[in-house]
Formats: C-alpha cells, structure tokens, sequence
C-alpha cells in the first residue's frame, strides 16, 4: 500500500449545465499532481492538509475534519471507461482529477473503516468518513450522471484528519492501524445510497 500521488487545486470559476439555478460556481475540485511516483517533489501537510490547497465551500470540503480527500488509483479505469462511453471522447484522467489530495493503491473503502489511522511515511491521519459527491462533480467530469455513478459503485474515496504533520511525498508507504472498526467506508456508501434522495444529485 503506497501514496502514489499527491494533488492541489486553486479556487476557480467551474462552468456547465449541471445544476438548475448555477452556471458557474466557485471551485477547487480541479487538483493537479504536485508530487508523483515520476517526481516525488516533498509536500507540506498542516493540520489543514496540502499546503497551498484550496477549498471553495468549507462545510463540505476541507477544515480539520476533511483536511485531506483520499482516493484509490483502482478506480480509474472506471472512470476513464464511463467517461469515454457515456460523452463519446477518449478519456484518460490524471491523478487528482477526482478532486482528491492522496492518490493511493492497495486499499479500497472495503478495507478502510471510520477511526482508523494511517501511517503515510512519518505522517499520521484519522480516517473521518465517505466523500458525498455532488453537481460540482458531475460539471468536473463533463457528464450528469457523474454523481450518481459514485455513489452507485461505492468508489466514493474517503476523508482525513492529519494527526501528525510534516512533510511527505509520492512513494510513501502505508501502513493501516486497526480502530474500533465499526462501519467501514464501503458500508457508509450503502447506507448513504439507501437514505439518500438522488434527485439532489442532478442526474
């Protein structure tokens, strides 16, 4: 298990016909790799995340309880395959394109549950919860049903807070210490998919 790439993103204006009242919204769900397996560049976490990362709407993303999005490198190709067959373009997404700050391999939210910690390198964090996607998502990834497509296969990702902070880079190892173990990441999306209203997802 390993950190294969760590992203950053910049509030910015996000464009498209994917929410009814909203053309354009602020956004910093657009995050480009800044240390990765090629050029494992040293990064600086505070106890807010990613130095220099922005969030745009800090009741969703970001402070210390969602200080840092995870996000396991096993999902791309399903995205990369809804994407080219749903909008009919080639699509190959980049690291970060999901929005998160951790790209990873090795673990999956069946693996992860609530108030585990993470050892990343010399850095420690607490696993906090799913990522609930939202309309932001779907005009990032130029397709209405974005959305719903996370929370429908459970590649949701999940949320950190930093226990520990320093300094880290693309090809730490991870290392999983075991919580309470109560309900898994994977568990939070099932009963996230049977509460929620769909509508809210702008399919």
């Amino acid at each position: 298990m390993k950190l294969i790439s760590i992203s950053s993103g910049k509030v910015l204006p996000l464009f498209g016909n994917h929410h009814p009242d909203y053309k354009s919204v602020a956004s910093a769900i657009r995050k480009n790799s800044i240390s990765n397996l090629q050029n494992p560049s040293t990064v600086e976490i505070t106890s807010l995340g990613v130095k220099g990362d922005e969030q745009a709407d800090l009741s969703v993303h970001g402070g210390i309880e969602k200080a840092i999005y995870v996000y396991p490198s096993e999902h791309y190709d399903f995205w990369n395959q809804l994407l080219t067959r749903e909008t009919k373009k080639s699509t190959f997404l980049q690291h970060g394109a999901i929005g998160e700050n951790f790209t990873i391999e090795g673990l999956l939210e069946a693996d992860v549950f609530v108030g585990d910690k993470l050892l990343i390198g010399d850095l420690q964090f607490s696993v906090v919860k799913l990522r609930e996607p939202c309309f932001k998502f779907n005009a990032t990834m130029g397709y209405k049903g974005a959305s719903k497509a996370m929370l429908q296969s459970g590649f949701s990702g999940w949320y950190l807070r930093v226990i520990k902070t320093g300094v880290l880079r693309a090809g730490a190892q991870i290392t999983v210490i075991p919580g309470a173990r109560e309900i898994s990441i994977a568990q939070q999306n099932k009963n996230l998919l049977k509460n929620r209203d769909q509508q809210d997802l702008w399919e």
